[in-house]
């Protein structure tokens, strides 16, 4: 096995869980990000746009494709590989379908369009370019490659803390600010359930792409939201904000909530996503009390200074004052 990066947060998991299978596995990256990690294994260096050299006249049996977002240089790697490895794995996401706001999504759904021919600004066309990514690398290896399209990755290690937010919200204690409707579904995707699922694309040599997400069926952000509360142990209290006062105080579904989006408007069905397909070919999900717990042991296990600066979610300050404003009504 060919990993393409391998070293950030889905990577090392996929990485172990491949080793564990009996693969042999080869990382090609820039070597910047935990380069400590896997001294055992073969490491090419190297840079996806246009410093390929390490891996010309190699062959490997699969690729697993773990950093690619331009499309340009994902098929740059394709076409290099394409005589040299039997099947293609990329990593995608399902920010590559035009419209979420109705439930049930499959795989056959329309794709997002990049409105800006040519650009290659991920953060403004994420979607569209990760699209324009599976295109390529299906252009390239017809019948002898696969699009992964996970939802949001969590579990413990995650350096986003967007999942994570909610476990160690409920370890502080207090009163919380839960988001909406307690029952608004949600779906995520626990990395060591995505590992596995992946090793079975490539071991079936599954073709086409496959939503990547669970549970199934979907929890709820108030079952989260419950289940951090037992996990941690700690005294508290959970008060549900309505859309109309997380407006108010500009607080944004899944950047300033992470994990949940308002089961109405323009992604309405973010939340219930079909994921049929991956099912029957073999994704399982572990229960959401196994992620909790996980999660959060890894959250207590990280030094003060870390813990003391989460990447996702509400500061105290911002969320005392929408406490505040819920208390004033």
């Amino acid at each position: 096995m060919l990993v393409l990066g391998g070293t950030g947060f889905l990577g090392p998991h996929l990485v172990e869980a491949a080793l564990a299978s009996g693969y042999e596995v080869t990382l090609f990256n820039r070597g910047k990000t935990n380069p400590h990690l896997f001294p055992e294994l073969e490491k090419l260096q190297g840079d996806r746009d246009g410093d390929l050299g390490e891996l010309r006249g190699r062959k490997w049996d699969v690729v697993v494709d773990n950093s690619g977002y331009v499309p340009r240089v994902v098929r740059a790697s394709a076409e290099l590989l394409a005589d040299n490895v039997e099947h293609y794995l990329f990593v995608s996401t399902i920010s590559v379908y035009a419209d979420l706001s109705r439930p049930g999504v499959n795989e056959d759904a329309p794709l997002a369009v990049l409105e800006e021919p040519g650009s290659e600004e991920v953060a403004k066309h994420y979607g569209a370019l990760k699209a324009l990514c599976e295109s390529a690398v299906a252009e390239v290896m017809p019948g002898r490659s696969a699009s992964v399209r996970p939802g949001l990755i969590v579990g413990p290690g995650d350096p986003t803390d967007r999942f994570t937010y909610w476990p160690a919200r409920a370890d502080r204690g207090g009163t919380i600010v839960g988001p909406g409707n307690p029952g608004d579904p949600i779906q995520f995707i626990d990395v060591r359930d995505l590992a596995p699922f992946m090793l079975t694309m490539l071991d079936q040599r599954l073709v086409g792409a496959y939503n990547a997400l669970g549970p199934n069926p979907p929890v709820t952000i108030g079952a989260l939201v419950e289940a951090c509360r037992s996990a941690s142990g700690v005294a508290s209290e959970v008060v549900w904000a309505p859309l109309d006062a997380l407006e108010a105080e500009q607080v944004m579904p899944w950047m300033d909530m992470p994990v949940w989006v308002p089961a109405q408007g323009e992604y309405a069905g973010a939340g219930l996503l079909d994921v049929s397909k991956s099912m029957a070919a073999g994704l399982t999900f572990r229960p959401l009390e196994d992620t909790v717990t996980a999660t959060l042991e890894w959250w207590r296990s990280q030094p003060e200074d870390r813990r003391a600066q989460p990447r996702a979610g509400l500061s105290i300050e911002r969320e005392a004052a929408l406490l505040a404003r819920l208390r004033d009504g």
